[in-house]
């Protein structure tokens, strides 16, 4: 028998049987709709952090220097007790930090908190990001101005209250007029607008461009910290080649300044880009090792499926292959036909499943800030699984029925 012919045969038992087919294969359907989903959203999350996330975050070829690691994943009762007793960082830190650096690089504070601003007009908008820093944040940020300019490193040092918005806020508050020169509140403090950033987008749903940057020195200082210190000292250098000299270098400045033996750990945490790859590169492991264990449970349900189906098929074609074993077909040719018709059954689950996943990926996508990307290796694997458990499924069945005496087979009713 040619395998085409086989394949032909196979579709028209499907056709003729659609309810029944369509139920032998629904547990191969379910697995890869969700194997194709997770590794879409996995794929999708993976290409945004190290595309976008880590450098709006962290910033490109940044070293960020805080009291205590920005992502922290259940720590106990004392981990966050040894954190509180840290030492916090201060202007002063930053000033005697830069002093002493040999790396080439740009050295920046920031501080921030959500807060309430209010424009003219009586328009107020809550949970703003409110950020206090020195002039050079913008330059570590890479952050362009679309209107107006940023702050001077005169004005961020005598604590000028003047401020550079996002598009957000602009929009909401002045409603297309030029907000460059009008007076705002921040958390009630007066604030002249000088600047208005290029749009920034999203990180996860959470806008860039919805943020207040005013000078660190100025009268939001005490509420986006606690008076003179700051949340962060970021270091910014010109290329990835010297990232490990200045970190050396910060860490080596920092253990100095707050006197710690040489048996003592760090009392401050040093992070960058890399740091958050490796805390995302931990996650994906931990969920492609989980994966195959939840993809095989729909697959086992959905082999067992269409193994019973198939000896149900087996039974109710007896007398069928009782006249094509007379007419001459051999073994082979009917364990082939049984197992081609168990492929294609699971084959069509398979692309069923594919379509069904991408369509959920996608779905997911839309309503929420998780992105979603196709990797073609995951159709190629969920189009072999689909008929891989078809043909393993199929193959009990395909030898019990190219066993069966012919003579018995005719004979059957």
């Amino acid at each position: 028998m040619h395998l085409l012919e086989a394949v032909r045969i196979a579709f028209a038992m499907i056709r003729a049987n659609k309810l029944r087919a369509f139920f032998t294969v629904l547990g191969t359907v379910v697995g890869v709709t969700f194997l194709i989903a997770v590794i879409t959203l996995i794929q999708g999350m993976d290409s945004y952090v190290r595309e976008d996330f880590a450098g709006q975050v962290y910033g490109i070829n940044t070293v960020q220097l805080r009291r205590t690691p920005s992502v922290q994943m259940n720590p106990g009762e004392e981990q966050r007790r040894a954190w509180q007793r840290r030492p916090r960082l201060t202007f002063d830190d930053a000033d005697w930090l830069a002093e002493r650096m040999e790396t080439p690089g740009v050295l920046a504070i920031s501080s921030m908190n959500r807060g309430k601003v209010q424009g003219g007009r009586g328009r107020t908008l809550e949970n703003v990001i409110v950020t206090g820093a020195s002039a050079s944040y913008f330059r570590t940020r890479e952050m362009n101005m679309q209107e107006g300019r940023p702050f001077s490193e005169r004005e961020a040092e005598r604590g000028v209250p003047v401020t550079v918005i996002g598009r957000d806020v602009a929009e909401a508050l002045f409603e297309g007029r030029s907000p460059v020169g009008e007076t705002i509140r921040i958390q009630g403090f007066p604030y002249q607008v000088i600047g208005v950033l290029e749009k920034q987008g999203t990180i996860f749903g959470m806008s860039m461009d919805n943020v207040a940057i005013a000078p660190a020195r100025s009268p939001v200082n005490g509420f986006v910290n606690a008076h003179n210190t700051v949340g962060e000292i970021t270091y910014k250098v010109a290329g990835p080649t010297l990232m490990a000299p200045a970190m050396a270098e910060i860490e080596g400045w920092m253990r100095s300044r707050h006197r710690l033996r040489p048996t003592e750990p760090n009392s401050f945490e040093i992070e960058t880009a890399d740091e958050s790859l490796s805390f995302w590169n931990t996650v994906t492991q931990v969920m492609f090792i989980a994966l195959p264990g939840l993809v095989g449970i729909s697959l086992v349900v959905g082999a067992v499926v269409i193994m019973n189906i198939m000896l149900v098929s087996v039974t109710e074609r007896t007398r069928e292959i009782g006249v094509r074993k007379s007419l001459g077909a051999r073994r082979r040719d009917i364990l082939l036909q049984f197992l081609i018709e168990s492929g294609t059954l699971s084959g069509t689950g398979g692309i069923l499943g594919i379509a069904a996943g991408i369509g959920l990926a996608a779905l997911v996508a839309a309503v929420s800030p998780i992105p979603a990307r196709v990797a073609p290796w995951s159709i190629g694997l969920a189009i072999l699984l689909g008929v891989g458990v078809g043909l393993l499924a199929g193959v009990y069945p395909a030898s019990r029925a190219a066993r069966l005496d012919p003579i018995e087979a005719l004979r059957h009713e």
